[in-house]
């Protein structure tokens, strides 16, 4: 998009960025308030100057005599009033800037994150349409091409283009969720489309011409579309699929408007899956199904309700022992839809999900997918990367800059940690997804509402659009408002991520410096929960991600052994210094920063209680201590956590019994675990100038452990 950066002077976001962490955030204590406080008013008084100087002659309305009526200084005290108090009321909201806050996805903003969006929020443009969102709606269109390239697509020049390579594009949407609902609309629009557009072409005579296009078949060679049956038409690749209205206009010069006019009497969007199903699908002897993961969003049973999918028809996967979509559950899955000749729409998976962390093994599903379009049966693959996401910039080359200047910290940063070899890998595996949803207000530090969907083929995103006429005048306007579930939605969340991918970009250097960050500090908390349990305590701490010995039938014993003695009391340099304990750091706990375990205690004797309803009855009194209760007083509390419960249903016998097992309630009846959760994204919660700050979350740990069993243990006859 760099012609609509230089039509519109505005900056490409093919630029540097800059390198100091320091820099980017308010701070835990509002370190950056001077710097945050003056570009606010700079805002402010460039509004005034706008307003001023748009037609300078109009007349104003509040005259000084105005605002020296009665009237005038009671509203004004009103507005005084009302505000202070909305920010005394406000304090009672969670402190996610602190390093204390381990709960949900939350942390700081970064501060270019809150001057766009505040900057831009004074104009109030809607992106829904370019004639109310003049300026945003081109910087919408710039971070669209920003976050493709940062999660793996490329953006093709003009020569590429010209010679038939496949462009890109992604919009903002307002949350993940909506970003998942419209990927699988757009799948399931997609699927259905040939089928619509043969019947179209068998009986509407004003495009009888397009009867001789031919497709592509798995057995080799080409057919003529008119001629598959409703199997092939339902399995064909999403390329030639989405390459059908351009083929039609250019073989045989039928034009684009008589074939979407056409097409429309035969449509999904038009007929709806009653009718559509009655007319078209007589001979699919099932419901076409999707298949997602058991660790997947609500988003996704959602998408099934409000498409008319229906949730029956969203098949759970089970997960493995590392809580990743299980592979052979997958191919069992699929072999048995290609027998009963049972469409499939999408296979979803989960680049970081939301309680454990874990990545579902991408690169090997879409080596799956190759596979079974080969003998006929195709399907769409979505990435669900809301969180994960923005840890491909982890990946991603950075720019040729200067190293920064790191002298003068009161405690150095911890040092990035790269991903691990399996997560870096399955990254990579992106750029082959047909669709990914990616959260900027996640792990993009940007201001709510800012969620996004990236195609891999921009041709997808006209299978989800009805263009209002009100709203929406042609080609000529650079409309992205019209694809997508929503109407209005403001380009200040645009303007947000521009500013923030200007000034942090989305590399090793940029975002990828404070992920790495975050993740080195994920790893040592991990470790930390491992080591935490001294001979004596009365609880041990069990982390849902296995040990890589436990993974790998290594010696368990000896690498805790190791992990006490030369990583968990280490400092950051120390560790630098210590090859061997880097390259296993990296490669331990989760595969991005988010950290599931659960306490489990020791009678009397002991022994570990044996049974999980007693287990799971001291992590939820856990989390009451750890939690902030409504209207509370958050200033009384020192650590705050959230919490989840692991379901035998969704996530799989397998993955259920051995964590139990782990835990030390193997056997014991029930298929539900509660889990702690924490979710680490401050860059620097390791190493302070007073010391680790892991310990003192530890000792947060220590207490509330201590006073649940206090409380629970007697009741049970089993005190100390």
């Amino acid at each position: 998009m760099r012609q609509v950066a230089t039509a519109s002077n505005i900056s490409g976001l093919d630029g540097a960025g800059t390198r100091a962490v320091e820099a980017w955030f308010l701070g835990p204590k509002g370190e950056n308030a001077d710097v945050l406080e003056s570009l606010i008013v700079e805002a402010i008084r460039d509004q005034v100057f706008w307003r001023r100087n748009f037609h300078p002659g109009d007349p104003t309305h509040i005259t000084e005599e105005i605002k020296r009526s009665p009237e005038y200084i009671e509203a004004l005290d009103a507005l005084v009033t009302g505000h202070r108090s909305l920010l005394a009321f406000l304090k009672k909201s969670v402190p996610f800037f602190s390093m204390r806050y381990q709960g949900h996805m939350n942390w700081d903003l970064t501060l270019p994150g809150v001057v766009g969006y505040f900057t831009a929020m004074l104009y109030n443009p809607n992106n829904v349409a370019f004639e109310g969102s003049t300026a945003t709606t081109l910087l919408e269109i710039l971070v669209g091409d920003d976050l493709c390239r940062m999660l793996g697509y490329t953006i093709p020049d003009t020569g590429d283009l010209a010679a038939g390579a496949l462009r890109p594009w992604g919009h903002i949407t307002c949350d993940g969720s909506v970003a998942n609902i419209e990927a699988i609309w757009a799948a399931r629009n997609l699927k259905l489309l040939p089928v619509a557009l043969q019947a179209a072409l068998r009986e509407e005579a004003s495009i009888a011409l397009g009867r001789d296009l031919t497709v592509p078949v798995p057995q080799g060679g080409t057919a003529k579309l008119v001629e598959l049956d409703t199997w092939s038409l339902l399995n064909l690749p999403e390329d030639t699929v989405l390459a059908l209205f351009g083929r039609l206009t250019r073989e045989f010069q039928i034009p684009r408007d008589t074939l979407t006019e056409v097409l429309a009497r035969f449509s999904l969007q038009n007929l709806g899956m009653i009718e559509f199903s009655r007319r078209f699908l007589g001979d699919v002897p099932g419901p076409p199904v999707f298949l997602v993961p058991g660790t997947r969003h609500y988003s996704f049973p959602k998408a099934a309700a409000v498409l008319g999918i229906g949730a029956s028809n969203m098949i759970d996967v089970p997960v493995d022992l590392d809580a990743r979509m299980d592979l052979t559950a997958v191919r069992r899955i699929l072999e048995d839809c290609l027998t009963r000749r049972r469409p499939v729409y999408a296979v979803v998976a989960v680049i970081g999900s939301t309680e454990e962390s874990a990545i579902d093994p991408l690169k090997e599903l879409l080596a799956l997918r190759d596979e079974y379009r080969s003998r006929g049966l195709d399907f769409h693959v979505h990435a669900d990367a809301a969180w994960g996401g923005y840890h491909a910039s982890c990946i991603r080359e950075d720019f040729a800059m200067p190293e920064p200047l790191t002298r003068g910290f009161a405690a150095s940063p911890p040092p990035a940690m790269p991903l691990s070899r399996y997560a870096t890998e399955q990254l990579r595996a992106l750029e082959g997804a047909d669709s990914i949803t990616v959260d900027p207000h996640k792990s993009g530090y940007i201001p709510y509402p800012a969620g996004a969907l990236c195609y891999r083929n921009s041709a997808m995103r006209d299978l989800v659009t009805f263009s209002a006429p009100v709203v929406f005048h042609g080609d000529a306007e650079p409309t992205v408002g019209i694809y997508g579930l929503e109407g209005s939605k403001p380009g200040a969340a645009a303007a947000a991520v521009y500013l923030s991918h200007r000034v942090i970009r989305p590399t090793r250097s940029g975002y990828g410096k404070i992920i790495g960050q975050a993740l080195f500090s994920c790893k040592r908390l991990y470790v930390r929960l491992l080591c935490m349990a001294k001979e004596g305590d009365p609880f041990v701490v069990v982390p849902v991600s296995r040990l890589p010995a436990e993974a790998n039938g290594g010696n368990v014993v000896e690498q805790l052994q190791f992990l006490r003695e030369r990583i968990d009391r280490a400092t950051s340099a120390e560790l630098e210094k210590d090859p061997e304990a880097m390259a296993l750091l990296r490669e331990l706990g989760p595969d991005e920063n988010i950290l599931a375990y659960a306490f489990n205690f020791r009678t009397a004797t002991g022994e570990l209680n044996r049974d999980l309803a007693l287990a799971n009855q001291l992590n939820k009194a856990i989390y009451e201590r750890l939690s902030i209760d409504p209207g509370s007083d958050i200033y009384g509390y020192d650590l705050i956590v959230s919490t989840t419960d692991l379901s035998g249903p969704g996530y799989g016998r397998g993955f259920i019994e051995n964590y139990k097992a782990r835990l030390g309630v193997g056997g014991s009846p029930g298929d539900n675990i509660t889990v702690l959760r924490s979710v680490t994204m401050d860059p620097w919660v390791t190493e302070t100038k007073e010391g680790s700050f892991i310990d003192v979350l530890e000792v947060e740990f220590r207490k509330v452990v201590c006073a649940a069993l206090e409380e629970l243990i007697p009741t049970r006859g089993r005190g100390y």
